[in-house]
């Protein structure tokens, strides 16, 4: 029987919970929300690699011990250098991140890594970042050592070829499709798409009856085919070159035959990268007067939007919605709310 290893799945905030279902729906048992992410055991870490809402992946190592000078004692460093070397793989380099990395109990303990694993440090750019950091469980403490399981983070997407300001973490649009129901095999509609992270994201999800971009400028509808095709997926995929305050968009997404979408998304500009503040509400006000037309009864419209009380206003002027979900989450330093919303009502003017 395998032995079940502690490990740490880094968590943007805000989503914890959604991404410990998924780590158990991986099999993952004792899984704890803290300390920005969730402490998990598993027999097998290839199976959590996979998990959409994680940002990176720790091999997690706790050490009873007051002081990190304690990790260079004999018994404590042996067990950090197998660990390490069981990690790496094929990395060949290492970085710590630890307050006061510089110090010379940091220095002493680098030195004692790269002698037993053979590992060369890099404080740039190494393959395996170490994190070392006091931890607190109850009544007991120690300091505790993460070991990132990739070179590089879960959230830094490998289909990922095309880059757009104001881009969306593929782990929040993991989660808002997950809260937009995305196992259905419904038909999906990307609001303002940009480089494509919510359409990449839905199809690798689940099958689809039909996946729909819409961005008002070429080159970013440019960009969301690129990472469609570097993920291998979205081959059907409808990109639109349109404007949401198009009077005639609806009509070009409905094609006539009156199929409307199980579910909508909008990454909204939040007026610093992309857009503006002055703008947003008017633009708000769209997104939701189109989604109301173009929501199928009982859909789900998902919204990311840093415009928190401008969303609070518009909201209320906004008829036959119930909210799903409301919660505010870390992203790049913003904490924008990320709303989902049902259609309740479909007594909708489509004049």
């Amino acid at each position: 029987m395998a032995v079940e290893v502690r490990y740490f799945a880094e968590v943007v905030a805000g989503i914890e919970d959604l991404a410990t279902a998924e780590l158990a729906e991986l099999g993952a048992v004792d899984c704890t929300p803290g300390d920005g992410g969730v402490r998990l055991r598993h027999p097998r870490s290839s199976e959590l690699l996979g998990a959409g809402m994680v940002s990176a992946l720790y091999r997690e190592l706790r050490f009873d011990v007051s002081r990190p000078k304690a990790l260079l004692g004999d018994a404590a460093a042996r067990r950090l250098a197998a660990a390490v070397g069981e990690v790496a793989g094929g990395m060949r380099t290492f970085r710590l991140a630890a307050a006061g990395a510089e110090s010379t109990v940091f220095r002493r303990l680098a030195a004692g890594l790269e002698s037993a694993t053979g590992l060369r440090e890099d404080g740039a750019d190494g393959d395996m970042l170490i994190r070392v950091r006091p931890y607190r469980e109850g009544d007991a403490g120690g300091w505790e050592v993460l070991l990132r399981l990739t070179p590089r983070p879960l959230s830094t997407r490998a289909w990922r070829t095309c880059n757009r300001p104001g881009g969306l973490n593929a782990t929040v649009a993991v989660a808002l499709n997950e809260l937009l129901d995305g196992s259905a095999r419904g038909s999906y509609l990307n609001l303002m798409c940009g480089s494509g992270t919510l359409l990449v994201e839905r199809a690798l999800a689940a099958p689809y009856r039909r996946l729909v971009g819409v961005d008002l400028e070429p080159s970013a509808l440019t960009c969301a085919a690129e990472n469609l095709a570097s993920a291998g997926v979205g081959q059907d995929a409808e990109l639109v070159a349109a404007d949401v305050r198009s009077p005639d968009l609806v009509e070009r997404l409905l094609r006539g035959q009156g199929e409307r979408f199980d579910a909508i998304a909008a990454d909204a500009p939040w007026g610093d990268a992309v857009g503006s503040h002055r703008g947003n509400e008017e633009l708000h006000e769209t997104l939701f007067q189109v989604s109301a037309r173009l929501i199928a009864p009982r859909g789900r419209f998902g919204l990311v939007t840093h415009e928190v009380r401008l969303l609070r206003r518009v909201l209320e002027r906004q008829p036959g919605w119930r909210v799903v979900s409301r919660r505010q989450v870390e992203h790049g330093g913003h904490n924008p709310v990320m709303l989902v919303l049902e259609r309740v009502d479909d007594a909708v003017t489509r004049s």
